[in-house]
């Protein structure tokens, strides 16, 4: 039987970036990340008073990715040996996988299949997993899906208006961003003794999404069947019109593969702007293009909350998280002042200063700061998955 006294290693694999914690219980003994897989690789390490970056051009993968994460417990004297088990995230569990689950054959072999669902994430959370199946074949992992949180919200919001062979067959809405969401509607549970009954979270950062939480349980997100759907993001392009891609397959003669590099790499932000997809250099810039861009987004994600608003019946509090939304003051301005109409008030000074909780006294819902964890909700998903029955 594990208890929650065992050492978890939670691995949260972006397409360019692996991020790691170790977990006693809830206790975080160690953490960092590398940046740049592939390109300009970048090891950050952050303890209780330990802050370093190094060069890592023997990076270039997942694989050598997680060797240098194994490389820097070991400095912290953390052996694979000491670890009761792994967590990852997986960004699509599709229809089938709507809770963690522990890693088999099977289950790998399931997932494998979900590829095509998000091309640019879930290959990198396998990855990670077969790369520690491989260097540590008796080390249980289990597999946490982003889709998961998601899976509440009801039919008449996740359905497409398509024939209904296509839906069974799995062409719906799923919603992405799930542990960070259950992160931030947990935490404020925890603050006030349960989540506001109309929550409206903002994930922001390179990839965004908002979701509408009503009583704990998501009821409507930005994000559907992929993760290019809803909110404008730093290379991917949100919500545009279908007609759109027909015209730019039909007129421009663009394939697949080249939609899809348009769609994902090539939009958003960095589309808008001509150059660049970091928020702190378009908020810096005079550029008119960069100006367009950081309005662009604000504005969008402000018109998608408001179809959130109505899932939810109204508001009661408003959340940021992600780089984005923990770091942007300007970005959290211009959101809640498209807001403004619902009886949202922040508090300027409080916002500037990056403090947590940032509702003027007339606020009608109160408005949040809480960075991202998914680490924590990673781990905590590990304990409660393998605490039933007993390791392998």
């Amino acid at each position: 039987m594990m208890g929650d006294g065992g050492r978890v290693l939670a691995l949260n694999a972006g397409s360019s970036s692996l991020k790691f914690a170790v977990f006693e219980g809830d206790s975080r003994l160690w953490y960092g990340q590398i940046e740049g897989i592939g390109t300009r690789p970048r090891l950050i390490l952050a303890g209780t008073t330990v802050h370093s970056g190094q060069e890592l051009p023997s990076v270039t993968d997942h694989t050598s990715a997680l060797t240098t994460v194994f490389a820097s417990l070991a400095q912290r004297g953390i052996s694979v040996g000491d670890l009761s088990a792994c967590g990852h995230r997986i960004v699509h569990g599709g229809a089938h996988f709507t809770a963690p689950v522990l890693v088999d054959d099977a289950r790998l072999e399931a997932l494998r299949a979900l590829g095509a669902l998000a091309p640019l994430h879930n290959a990198f959370g396998l990855a990670a997993v077969e790369s520690l199946r491989a260097s540590a074949p008796s080390l249980p992992q289990v597999v946490c899906f982003d889709t998961a949180f998601h899976a509440t919200v009801p039919d008449v919001a996740s359905r497409f208006a398509l024939p209904a062979k296509l839906h069974d067959a799995g062409y719906r809405r799923y919603g992405f961003h799930g542990l960070n969401f259950e992160h931030v509607t947990t935490s404020l549970g925890e603050k006030h003794g349960g989540p506001p009954a109309r929550l409206l979270i903002f994930h922001l950062g390179n990839g965004c999404s908002a979701a509408a939480v009503h009583k704990g349980r998501s009821v409507a997100t930005t994000m559907g069947y992929s993760t290019l759907d809803g909110l404008v993001m730093g290379t991917r392009c949100g919500s545009i019109d279908p007609g759109v891609l027909l015209a730019l397959q039909r007129e421009r003669h663009l394939s697949v593969d080249e939609l899809e590099e348009l769609l994902y790499r090539r939009s958003g932000l960095i589309g808008l702007s001509g150059g660049t997809s970091d928020m702190r250099e378009l908020e810096q810039s005079e550029d008119p293009g960069c100006r367009l861009a950081v309005d662009h987004f604000c504005y969008w994600a402000a018109r998608h909350a408001g179809s959130l608003v109505v899932a939810l019946g109204g508001l009661d509090a408003i959340a940021f998280t992600g780089g984005i939304g923990v770091g942007s003051a300007l970005v959290r301005k211009k959101i809640l002042g498209h807001l403004a109409w619902l009886g949202v008030g922040m508090d300027e000074h409080l916002n500037n200063n990056g403090d947590t909780s940032l509702a003027s006294r007339r606020s009608s819902c109160s408005i949040w700061v809480i960075p991202a964890n998914e680490e924590l909700v990673i781990a905590r998903h590990v304990y409660a998955t393998l605490r039933p029955a007993p390791l392998p």
